[in-house]
């Protein structure tokens, strides 16, 4: 299926597209004003475990999207799409009625499992319908206007807190994911070709999923993203106790939250409109360059500068930080994907895995060794920049910056011959 045969404009399948993504960004990000009140409310102690909230959705979301690309790439999109979001809407809903934390943790696991289908689906969806730098271009697209959601969702979470409690945060977030769900299912029609059905056998998952892990580049970008999530997921964990434990800023947590949120967008937006004139490979390798010469002098300040940083002196390495990260997470997706069409669903689903069951183990890692400053959470970000910069050296051979019209490295994939 091409854009020209959906029943709706490119500009209508892009918001949807990114909300139907944007429900696992709400899901972590409009609770995180809430996790003080969540722990208290539930008997947690250890200010640090209240971080489990976060981790158990995404080790839930990460380890549920070995399964909905080959469900998908089976059945279609929309079926298994619309299943995994009414597990999500059921589980929000249950979250609000749950009396103990290990029920919370075990519900917040259900609801991962759900979401999971949202994250591989909806790529799955965009490339069946574009490829190349036009699916990169989508893509950014799609990014800028999911970053909405961090930039309101702290907020939306923090005024529902001022007016009720933590639990109607979750009646929200179930409400939220009803509206979306209902939109795509009258909007959005079935975009797998029938000759790209593939059967749900272990022999052609285990075919697919060869394809995907012996695609050296595809490998290698995705490994390079599942370290720069972790670094993410790392200071998602940790938000709270740096903005309110070490800055005190309260209520105006998420200021700061949606402020760094806003420079990602426009790094989605930017990207959107250079990449067809530079290429992904161009863009995103400046880009992680930038962002680890970023990280490497905010972690000299961090380390030899006055303690605690001056909030404004923080909030610009962060920002600076999380702008690159908006020209590298779109690109490196795309990458990863673009040889892999004939098994979109498989792929999204392995590239998934990896890169959201990796990157939240790292971010827990990261979050588990904050000790009162930010010190731990800026030797992760400098840390998984070397890490991911090694990575895309694989992928291309020890060549950056290959332009977009160059042939690929040689020798990609068994799949490729």
């Amino acid at each position: 299926m091409s854009s020209g045969q959906l029943p709706m404009d490119k500009r209508e399948f892009i918001v949807l597209a990114a909300f139907m993504m944007a429900i696992n960004s709400l899901a972590i990000d409009i609770m995180l004003p809430a996790l003080q009140q969540i722990g208290s409310s539930l008997g947690v102690e250890n200010e640090n475990h209240r971080q489990y909230v976060v981790t158990a959705y995404l080790i839930g979301f990460g380890s549920a999207q070995l399964f909905y690309g080959p469900l998908s790439d089976r059945f279609g999109r929309r079926i298994p799409l619309l299943i995994g979001l009414v597990v999500f809407i059921i589980s929000a809903f249950g979250i609000a009625l749950i009396p103990s934390f290990a029920g919370l943790l075990a519900l917040r696991f259900i609801q991962g499992l759900g979401s999971a289908a949202t994250r591989v689906i909806t790529i799955s969806i965009v490339r069946d319908i574009f490829g190349g730098r036009l699916m990169a271009e989508v893509m950014s697209l799609i990014m800028m206007v999911f970053m909405i959601v961090p930039v309101i969702a702290p907020g939306s979470g923090q005024i529902i807190m001022l007016v009720s409690t933590w639990h109607m945060i979750f009646v929200f977030i179930g409400t939220m994911a009803t509206l979306v769900g209902l939109w795509m299912y009258f909007r959005l029609p079935e975009t797998l070709k029938p000759e790209n059905v593939r059967p749900l056998t272990v022999k052609s998952v285990s075919a697919g999923f060869r394809i995907v892990l012996t695609n050296r580049v595809a490998l290698c970008y995705t490994l390079a993203s599942t370290f720069l999530f972790g670094a993410l997921f790392g200071f998602i964990n940790s938000a709270q106790q740096i903005y309110s434990g070490i800055y005190g800023l309260g209520v105006y947590t998420p200021v700061a939250f949606g402020g760094v949120a806003v420079f990602m967008a426009l790094s989605s937006f930017i990207n959107s409109q250079l990449v067809g004139r530079f290429g992904m490979r161009r863009l995103s390798h400046a880009a992680l360059i930038g962002f680890s010469l970023v990280t490497f002098v905010w972690l000299i300040v961090q380390l030899y500068g006055p303690a605690p940083m001056p909030f404004p002196l923080f909030m610009v390495f962060f920002a600076l930080a999380m702008f690159q990260f908006g020209l590298i997470g779109s690109n490196f997706n795309s990458l990863a994907m673009e040889p892999l069409g004939h098994v979109a669903g498989t792929a999204s689903s392995v590239l998934g895995f990896m890169s959201t069951v990796g990157g939240a183990s790292i971010g827990a890692g990261i979050g588990q060794y904050f000790n009162g400053t930010a010190t731990p959470m800026v030797i992760g970000y400098f840390t998984v920049s070397l890490i991911g910069l090694m990575f895309v050296l694989l992928a291309e051979k020890g060549r950056l910056f290959r332009p977009h019209n160059a042939p690929p490295p040689a020798d990609q994939s068994l799949a490729l011959h």
